[in-house]
């Protein structure tokens, strides 16, 4: 194995002993006291609230060894405590100390509950105002006064002077989204913000989400790993050109010439002092991505702050019709790297030798033979056995496992091409399952099933539509722990709002939006379960006698789901048929664009589910 590919195997916990974590906490303690601190609140966060960090943010791994992509940690003089989801309990027990380091649940128990029954009477609790929003640090500074204590703003990070290794910031080249891509130009991108700015009463906004900025202006980057973007703020305002606040040394002559064709480009140092032109006037933060620091700012200079939603998420997240073209097109590429992966898996796993690596390596090999992929869309989470069971297992060189036989083995993995973002999971056998597997595995196909044959009213949300993906593992007593479907972008991140499938999924299903059907189930210490394709919502069919517009579900991805798992007995008619019309699809889609071996190994993967 090269250098390169043993680093992207490493974590934090890998490179640096977990010996050093102590003498960090102490150091940070140590620096609390003299700032007059009790305590200092660490966030898996940078100043827009990403959820993949540059190496440059990410504070929260190099203070407690946790590498998730989402979780805070409250340390104080007497103790510390670590609150992940439930995706990362597993993990985080397994990469923390736990003898500095209690774990809390990060929806359960919340920072901010967590403060009121344990800061101190009279402590006081620091922050970095440009890594929570206003609203979480309102909370956070509700839950301190309820303990009898208050919220402290830093003006700088005292983990930054302590993290004397610390990677500098990203600086990488920003390149032009092309609008065959795209879909539409940034200028009539602008007018719709403009004309939403106007309905939302406000004067200006400020884009925050670099995810948001990235579409508006039709630019991408590579400034955090597996999302193209760049890390920048900008401002629309009703009036006046936007203003997009990057370095230029970062813009070749061509890009520079494509963002002033309808905005100003300025460093981002010029950001807080242009804050002084929004005197008096109303400015739309997101009040998921804009940081506390830039409300105190713009309210600073005299600007009146109103918090809401992203009016660009709902624009962004309905797809054009370039993009739904560009999406199939890249799930076709797509499914023939995975069905050649599925190939060979079955192959070599036989072997009795193969690892997780391997495996990822393997994908990873099969995309790239693509000669379109840019970068995979999130790091592989290949888990072999009881690590399959750790919902975003990363597998490390520590934790590199063999796949052992009558074993399962879970890959959730996906890819980044300019016309479009896959993620894909396919839960796998080596050998014979038994006959507990094989009910799991059927319970979270028919949760999967009912989402992509669901038909529902326009309007109807993801919260709705969840208990659907759960009813066959409940009427078993069984659950599992995460969402099941996420939003993903075209060409960006692989997590995208507002809409998502889960019980906390308010936002409305919209024709045009991408969003994951991922139901699965998790056995602790003996095997995982997820079976995720990504569909499109569009127009379902419509009754002749109906009242109300109705929606479906088109799925995108094209991969064989394992029929050495399913137990056809359990399965309905409706089920059967919906499977094996799937596998039919697949067959015809991908076997045309496969080699003579992996079109023969296909035909016996899509057979219907009663066939031999």
């Amino acid at each position: 194995m090269s250098r390169q590919m043993k680093m992207r195997f490493q974590t934090f916990e890998d490179r640096d002993s977990r010996g050093e974590i102590p003498a960090r906490i102490a150091a940070l303690r140590a620096a609390l006291t003299k700032s007059g601190l009790t305590g200092f609140i660490v966030p898996h966060a940078d100043r827009h609230q990403n959820e993949y960090l540059p190496a440059s943010e990410e504070r929260l791994a190099w203070l407690t060894g946790f590498t998730g992509s989402a979780g805070a940690a409250i340390v104080l003089q007497d103790r510390a405590v670590l609150f992940v989801d439930g995706r990362y309990t597993v993990q985080a027990k397994a990469q923390t100390d736990g003898t500095i380091f209690s774990i809390e649940h990060l929806v359960e128990n919340p920072p901010a509950l967590w403060l009121e029954k344990n800061l101190p009477a009279g402590g006081k609790l620091g922050y970095d105002p440009w890594l929570h929003t206003p609203e979480n640090a309102e909370k956070l500074s509700a839950a301190a006064q309820s303990a009898g204590g208050s919220l402290v703003p830093v003006s700088q990070n005292p983990i930054d002077a302590l993290w004397t290794d610390r990677p500098a910031p990203p600086s990488g080249s920003v390149t032009t989204h092309d609008l065959r891509y795209a879909g539409e130009s940034s200028t009539d991108k602008i007018k719709r913000i403009r004309d939403e700015l106007k309905k939302l009463r406000a004067d200006a906004l400020l884009i925050s989400d670099p995810q948001t900025l990235a579409w508006t202006f039709n630019i991408r980057g590579g400034d955090v790993a597996h999302s193209p973007i760049a890390l920048a703020f900008a401002t629309v305002g009703v009036q006046g050109r936007p203003v997009v606040y990057l370095d230029a040394r970062r813009l070749d002559n061509a890009v520079r010439h494509a963002i002033e064709v309808i905005a100003e480009v300025r460093p981002p140092e010029a950001m807080e002092r242009d804050f002084s032109a929004l005197k008096g006037k109303i400015v739309r933060l997101d009040q998921a991505t804009a940081a506390d620091a830039v409300s105190r700012l713009i309210a600073g200079a005299g600007g009146k702050v109103t918090r809401g939603p992203d009016p660009l998420a709902v624009m962004k997240a309905i797809k054009n019709s370039a993009e739904i073209a560009g999406t199939r097109e890249a799930h076709r590429r797509d499914g023939v790297a995975m069905t050649r992966f599925l190939a060979w898996f079955e192959h070599e796993a036989a072997k009795g030798k193969l690892t997780e690596i391997r495996a990822v390596e393997a994908l990873e090999d099969f995309r790239r033979d693509t000669g379109a992929l840019k970068d995979v869309s999130f790091p592989t989470i290949a888990g072999a056995g009881p690590n399959g069971a750790i919902v975003h297992y990363r597998v490390t060189q520590a934790t590199n496992r063999t796949i052992g036989i009558n074993e399962m083995f879970l890959i959730d993995s996906g890819a980044q091409y300019l016309d479009g973002t896959t993620d894909i999971t396919r839960t796998l056998i080596v050998g014979e399952p038994t006959a507990e597997m094989r009910d799991r595995f059927t319970r979270v196909l028919k949760g999967h099933i009912a989402i992509a044959t669901a038909v529902f009213p326009e309007g109807t949300t993801g919260a709705q539509l969840d208990p659907l993906a759960r009813v066959a593992l409940w009427q078993a007593g069984l659950d599992y722990d995460h969402g099941t479907g996420h939003g993903v972008g075209s060409y960006l991140s692989v997590h995208e709002g507002p809409a998502r499938i889960s019980k906390l999924g308010t936002a409305p299903l919209r024709r045009g939006m991408i969003l994951s059907n991922e139901p699965g189930y998790y056995k602790t210490g003996a095997y995982g379960i997820r079976i995720e394709n990504l569909v499109l919502v569009v127009e379902g069919p419509q009754p002749s006698q109906g009242e109300k517009a109705l929606n479906s579900f088109e799925t995108l991805s094209l991969a064989p789901i394992e029929r050495r798992l399913i137990e056809p007995g359990m399965l309905t008619e409706i089920e059967r048929d919906w499977l094996d019309g799937y596998h039919r699809r697949v067959a015809a889609t991908l076997s045309p664009l496969l080699d003579a071996q992996t079109q023969s190994w296909l035909a016996a993967a899509t057979k219907p589910i009663g066939a031999n």
